[in-house]
């Protein structure tokens, strides 16, 4: 036998472990000057050194061994039209009215529309049920605390609820903490739940009586699967489910524009007593019969570990996205229109430092990366889970710095002296800075993406997607996608003359009983083509605004028939068709190339008998 036939798949084993050679050396010279392959990672893990992001690739490829996530992300979902930009306030720990006052005009100026303000139960109905005194301090420098020193509990929370209406903020209040006199146990723990949970029910009443038409967001509990926040004593989600439950009757009976939000589930891996997995810990309030009982869920957003893009989901690791595994359990529970909003977000710049308390236990990143990633977490939240509503960054400030020794105190936006900190100065340059913008999803008309004219209005209507349409004379929004399609109400332009409008109207035809629909909406500064639809037995209808092969971003100008009269809208749906387009593009691309090869094989073949 020829020896050189031997050595030919030696040779290929070599040239093969070269080019393999080749390949690992370029491939870790690229991560480690962040080239194009890093960002790829980086993109997919949300890992920033070169070892984690190869590792993260390799769990990240584990996404497709496992059956997919359910979060319909084409339905249409309630109460999105709140800014997704909220923060988290401590307003009750300063004494100074200044400081609460310059706190709101810092996060004003920064873009923020919301804050997450404690209202603690145990700070305003403070010495027994129906006592709204406060005699905990002496005021009057005489030595003893007594009535005379007594103050109304509410006085501090006015004061908020005021400044926050001058800057234009809405409050999301968050009721929880509950005062030592509504249980009988010394020893439950300061967080722990009341014996009567009526006792509850009555201070959340109180609440919202106090600020109704003022406050329309209340949150009830914080994080009730952890033991830290229902006391020394085992989480309960049922019991959790019949304090929701009775709460929020409650506060409907006050206001039924009210909205309730549950409390976020802390997110943990444990399955015991004291801290219970948040997955296991929801199902058990939807088997309770939770689902009637709040209108939005919450969530907590931490990334921990790893940065905004890491699309690693695995339930024994917690994420920025841990939120999905939330939504798959809502959508399985058939919750799917409601919106899930976080509670708290952000990454942790402590020092690493083994005297501070939870050391490392929120993660450790740079003050860099911290500023980094909270907007790419916004952008991500914004461009992917059109479920997903306020984002409260976790937090604004402390009164002080004698926290400095645990680790939550470094989360802070800006010191206690109100200096800022880099990621106080990142957020405020992305807000103010971005041009709101409606990604795929099914959008409700009052999104806070959408701008409409200054008269616009909520209008009852049974037949709109959750009962309620938007009546304006002026719609405009940016978007992006391959497809706009608007869910308006056909019979608000009946009775238009397209003489005196010209391509500005919707007229009924006489001969099939459909609406021409002429140039409504203004695309970009070009009116869309002439389009039929039929007349519907509800009046509404859904058109098609725009379509386009690949995504991009397009803006609608103009929504208007006549600026004199308003017109009603539901909703707006974007699409990203862009699989759908390419993928029978792409079957026949290869189609064609298989069949160009076989015809030069059998050639090749044909010349070789010859």
């Amino acid at each position: 036998m020829n020896k050189r036939l031997l050595n030919i798949p030696f040779r290929r084993l070599v040239i093969a472990l070269v080019v393999i050679g080749l390949l690992t050396v370029g491939l870790a010279l690229d991560l480690a000057n962040r080239g194009l392959a890093w960002r790829v990672f980086w993109s997919l893990t949300g890992e920033e050194t070169p070892l984690a992001q190869v590792r993260g690739m390799v769990e990240w490829a584990g996404n497709y061994l496992r059956p997919a996530l359910q979060t319909a992300p084409d339905v249409p979902i309630s109460h999105t039209d709140v800014s997704p930009y909220g923060i988290n306030t401590f307003l009750q720990q300063e004494v100074e009215i200044a400081k609460r006052d310059r706190s709101l005009q810092m996060i004003s100026e920064a873009g923020f529309k919301m804050i997450r303000q404690q209202f603690e139960w145990a700070d305003i109905e403070v010495g027994g049920r129906g006592d709204f005194t406060d005699r905990r301090n002496d005021l009057n420098g005489d030595g003893t605390i007594d009535d005379s020193d007594a103050i109304s509990a509410w006085a501090k929370y006015d004061n908020i609820v005021d400044l926050a209406e001058k800057y234009g903020i809405q409050i999301q209040a968050r009721l929880d903490n509950p005062p030592k006199w509504s249980r009988a146990n010394p020893d439950a723990g300061d967080k722990a739940p009341p014996d009567d949970y009526q006792d509850f029910v009555n201070f959340a009443v109180a609440v919202a009586e106090r600020y109704q038409g003022r406050i329309h967001y209340y949150q009830i509990w914080n994080e009730p699967n952890a033991n830290e926040e229902w006391g020394k004593q085992p989480v309960n989600p049922e019991a959790y489910t019949d304090l929701l439950c009775r709460t929020y009757t409650a506060l409907k009976a006050v206001d039924p524009n009210i909205v309730v939000i549950s409390g976020p589930l802390s997110p943990t891996v444990s399955l015991t007593e004291s801290n219970l997995n948040d997955f296991i810990f929801l199902q058990r309030m939807y088997d309770a019969g939770a689902k009637d009982c709040f209108d939005v869920m919450s969530a907590q957003g931490y990334g921990f570990f790893s940065g905004p893009t890491d699309r690693r989901m695995r339930p024994m690791t917690l994420t920025y996205s841990r939120h999905i595994y939330i939504r798959d359990i809502m959508v399985a529970n058939g919750d799917a229109n409601k919106s899930i909003w976080i509670s708290e977000a952000a990454w942790n710049p402590q020092p690493d430092d083994p005297n501070i308390i939870q050391n490392g236990a929120f993660g450790i990143v740079t003050e860099e990366e911290a500023a980094r990633y909270m907007p790419l977490a916004y952008q991500r939240a914004q461009e992917e889970w059109p479920w997903l509503g306020n984002i409260s960054y976790w937090f604004f400030k402390r009164p002080a710095d004698y926290e400095k020794n645990q680790a939550f105190y470094y989360f802070r936006m800006v010191e206690p002296d109100f200096t800022p900190l880099p990621i106080y100065d990142s957020m405020k340059r992305y807000i103010t800075g971005q041009t709101p913008t409606l990604y795929a999803g099914v959008h409700q008309a009052e999104s806070w993406a959408v701008t409409k004219s200054d008269d616009a209005r909520i209008v009852e209507d049974e037949d709109a997607e959750f009962g309620q349409a938007l009546e304006t004379k002026e719609l405009k929004f940016a978007a992006y996608g391959t497809d706009i399609v608007v869910r308006i109400k056909d019979n608000s332009y009946i009775g238009f003359d397209s003489y005196e409008y010209p391509n500005r109207s919707i007229i009924k035809s006489d001969v099939d009983d459909t609406y021409i629909y002429g140039c409504m909406l203004i695309v970009d500064e070009f009116c869309p083509l002439t389009q039929n639809f039929p007349s519907t037995e509800s009046g509404w209808v859904e058109i098609t605004v725009l379509h386009s092969f690949l995504p991009t971003s397009f803006s609608i100008q103009q929504a208007s028939i006549n600026v004199s009269e308003p017109f009603q809208i539901d909703s707006v749906t974007v699409l990203d068709r862009t699989v759908q387009n390419i993928l029978p593009l792409a079957a026949g691309a290869l189609i064609a190339l298989g069949m160009t090869l076989y015809v030069i094989v059998s050639a090749l073949r044909e010349r070789r008998k010859s």
